[in-house]
């Protein structure tokens, strides 16, 4: 099967889960399952997939509810769903992570997740830590503090005047357009992706990416964002997962990297062990995409093979 192909998966929650799957080439050494970002889908993930199966890894990635190629009750493109939108999206990570360990019993499993992605994977660990071996967390903002909160205000108001199911009016002036401000000499509103033209004109001709979210999805990332801030539910997530977290140096969407690093520290507080962190120079939101591309994905799977590993070796002498 090739990552360019769709498997329908019907998940517990009503959806029909677009997935994708791609297998290791080689004697497999763990399953990599993707998330990805907000107004995007799993297809943009094709060539990381490809460079990992190299690496002797499997890789799962699905089309999160409201985006993509999956369908499911109530969620038209951008939204997740009519209530519990976070909920929702979690038992669908939930559906592809029992599917990826029946299919491989043994082989560890990482959870990765890009920019919101990435809330969704800290918010799955939280929910479900026996199921992570280890956690990929890039590009996510978990920073929100006060703006986030007047953010969520701004929201409260939209509802009531426009409802729900519209796309927010002040959201994306808030976020994508500010982010594509802070580009000096921006040749288009998204070069804050990346600095790339191919990648970013290929993710502007994209009809399943770039569209604004609805009301109702701003709330459920909101409620991503402040469930992975809050450190008493953090602390609940096992010390010694090894976490790699990725952020760039000039990305506006994680406050150049800032918000990377304020995740860190509070891991660290908290007594986390096994934290890997690179904010990459020069570098914006989409790492994977960017033209330091090949560098980014060889750390990634340098770090994923020394934790699988140490893990098998832990294993061998229990």
């Amino acid at each position: 099967m090739a990552f360019e192909d769709i498997e329908n998966v019907e998940s517990p929650t009503g959806a029909i889960l677009a997935m994708r799957f791609s297998p290791a080439v080689g004697p497999a050494r763990a399953v990599l399952q993707i998330n990805h970002g907000v107004s995007e889908h799993s297809r943009r993930y094709g060539r990381f997939a490809q460079f990992l199966n190299g690496q002797r890894f499997h890789v799962y990635a699905h089309d999160h509810r409201g985006h993509g190629l999956t369908k499911a009750p109530g969620a038209p493109a951008g939204r997740f769903a009519p209530t519990d939108g976070p909920s929702h999206v979690l038992d669908d990570v939930d559906a592809i992570n029992d599917l990826a360990r029946s299919r491989h019993p043994g082989l560890p499993l990482i959870l990765f997740g890009h920019s919101m992605g990435g809330l969704v994977a800290l918010n799955y660990v939280l929910k479900h830590p026996e199921k992570v071996d280890a956690a990929a967390i890039w590009n996510a903002n978990f920073s929100a503090g006060f703006l986030g909160r007047v953010a969520q205000g701004i929201l409260r108001a939209e509802r009531m005047l426009l409802g729900s199911d519209v796309p927010s009016m002040l959201l994306p002036k808030l976020t994508f357009q500010d982010w594509g401000r802070g580009i000096k000499n921006a040749r288009t509103p998204s070069d804050w992706l990346s600095r790339d033209p191919a990648e970013v004109d290929a993710y502007l001709a994209d009809p399943l990416s770039g569209w604004n979210p609805t009301v109702s999805m701003w709330r459920d990332i909101f409620d991503f964002i402040f469930t992975g801030a809050d450190d008493s539910l953090l602390a609940k997530a096992p010390r010694d997962l090894p976490c790699n977290l990725v952020g760039g140096a000039e990305d506006p969407a994680t406050a150049k990297g800032k918000s990377v690093r304020d995740l860190e520290n509070r891991m660290r507080k908290l007594g986390f062990t096994q934290i890997t962190t690179t904010i990459y120079q020069d570098t914006r939101h989409e790492g994977l995409n960017e033209i330091n591309r090949d560098v980014i994905m060889q750390d990634f799977a340098d770090w994923a093979v020394r934790v699988v590993e140490r893990q098998t070796k832990n294993l061998e002498s229990a």
